[in-house]
């Protein structure tokens, strides 16, 4: 589960990510209630099997609930909660629709698996950890608005990479940034390479740095902003 809001007195609306439908909305009524039949299975960032049943409305309603997962070292410490939120807010926003995407539900799981043992990193700011970095950047890849870092987007040129262009859709030389752009040094634009080859369990040992870090994150966050037209709130935070 990645989102979940109040309705009414007992119930909650659920924010979920199925393997077989995509993102799915669903209303868990009385959960709420202190003697809920669901008790703890619907918490955020839980991974479990839901039955749920198609009535008239958008919202489907959770009949039975059934936990693989329950990701609580996540939830109850408050750097790995902060990661995993961003990571969450990220799969909302780029796979809204209801249409299955294998892969991007076994990233969403390993992420959330990942994050059970994750360590606050050397800069202590969660929206810049390498594993919610690596993790938002492989979204990207699959939604099909991975930004192109390996050579010029607009001439081709291979050197002298200086900067960022949403519109050009990856990094440009300095000739064609032409003092535009977000600014890419080659901290950031390895820290961005090494992040998309390694596997999620390797981000942590990708060798990136905060300037790295913090270039990678600017990366994401413009490329959201052009190709989706949004900025996470979760970073905002």
């Amino acid at each position: 589960m990645l989102r979940s809001f109040r309705l009414g007195e007992a119930d909650r609306v659920l924010h979920l990510y199925t393997l077989d439908r995509g993102r799915v909305g669903a209303v868990a009524k009385g959960v709420r209630k202190t003697k809920s039949r669901f008790g703890a299975r619907l918490e955020p960032l839980s991974h479990g099997e839901l039955i749920l049943h198609q009535g008239g409305g958008e919202l489907q309603t959770v009949t039975g609930a059934e936990l693989i997962r329950s990701h609580r070292e996540t939830r109850e410490a408050p750097y790995r909660l902060g990661v995993g939120l961003i990571g969450a807010e990220a799969m909302l926003r780029l796979f809204p629709e209801q249409e299955a995407n294998e892969r991007a539900f076994r990233a969403l799981t390993r992420f959330l698996d990942l994050l059970d043992e994750l360590e606050p990193g050397p800069n202590g700011s969660g929206s810049a950890d390498p594993l919610v970095l690596s993790f938002q950047l492989k979204l990207l890849w699959l939604s099909g608005y991975l930004p192109h870092v390996s050579s010029c987007a607009e001439c081709g040129a291979e050197a002298k990479l200086s900067a960022y262009s949403p519109g050009a859709g990856g990094a440009v030389c300095s000739a064609c940034a032409n003092g535009g752009g977000l600014p890419l040094s080659h901290e950031g634009l390895s820290a961005i390479d090494a992040l998309l080859r390694r596997p999620l369990d390797g981000a942590g040992t990708a060798g990136v740095s905060a300037r790295g870090a913090h270039e990678a994150l600017s990366v994401i966050t413009a490329s959201y902003e052009y190709h989706g037209g949004f900025r996470l709130r979760t970073l905002r935070a």
